[in-house]
């Protein structure tokens, strides 16, 4: 089974991701984390993303496409895979088609974890570390005993800079941009899933996995 997985920054995606792997045996394909091997490991696809990327280009859509073929390619993907973070734009999504069909394969599902940009600006925004020993916390969800102390060492607590209301709002803005031509784009093949994201970890999963036993039967 081949599945995309959309969501947005907080939405549980990662976890959600982990679900997947863990009751279906199939791996979870991460163009970020590709790019990051190849690039540690010296491939040739990944020196070229390297002197782009350091250059302040972006990562060409060729350069991309040719390390998710060369993952795709490998053993462990023949029963199936999790695409997180691919595809981005509509010209990457007809390029994955195209390379799945030159390898006999096809996308059967696309799940998309669907939350309120405030739910997720408040779960983001929320968030605090110490900055000493690193221990998170949440202000609503988990709070410290004492405002803005660790518990744990007693360091003071400080919010990543991008988790920031403004930041996280222009990273919504940012994938709200990107995702919903892919997701009508989905939706006008009959392959789009939408699964409440706002719900528990618990409920979330149930869904996606009703979702996913219908795409088994609807592809065998």
């Amino acid at each position: 089974m081949n599945v995309i997985l959309f969501g947005p920054p907080g939405a549980g995606k990662g976890t959600q991701a982990v679900f997947i792997v863990d009751n279906y045996g199939i791996p979870q394909v991460s163009t970020g984390d590709l790019l990051r091997a190849a690039i540690k490991e010296q491939l040739p696809l990944g020196l070229k993303a390297k002197s782009i990327m350091d250059a302040g280009g972006l990562v060409p859509d060729d350069v991309v496409m040719g390390i998710v073929e060369e993952r795709l390619a490998q053993s462990d993907c023949t029963s199936g895979f999790v695409l997180d973070g691919f595809p981005r734009t509509i010209a990457q999504a007809d390029a994955l088609n195209q390379l799945l069909t030159k390898m006999g394969k096809r996308i059967d599902c696309v799940v998309s974890l669907e939350i309120a940009n405030s739910e997720i600006v408040q779960r983001i925004s929320g968030r605090r570390t110490c900055s000493a020993c690193g221990k998170g916390y949440h202000i609503r969800n988990a709070p410290p005993q004492r405002e803005g102390v660790c518990d744990a060492c007693g360091g003071s607590l400080r919010q990543r800079d991008d988790d920031s209301e403004a930041a996280v709002q222009n990273r919504l803005s940012v994938y709200d941009e990107q995702t919903s031509p892919l997701k009508e784009y989905y939706r006008s093949i009959g392959i789009l899933k939408v699964v409440d994201g706002s719900a528990a970890i618990l409920d979330i999963q149930k869904q996606i996995g009703d979702i996913l036993e219908g795409c088994k039967c609807d592809h065998p």
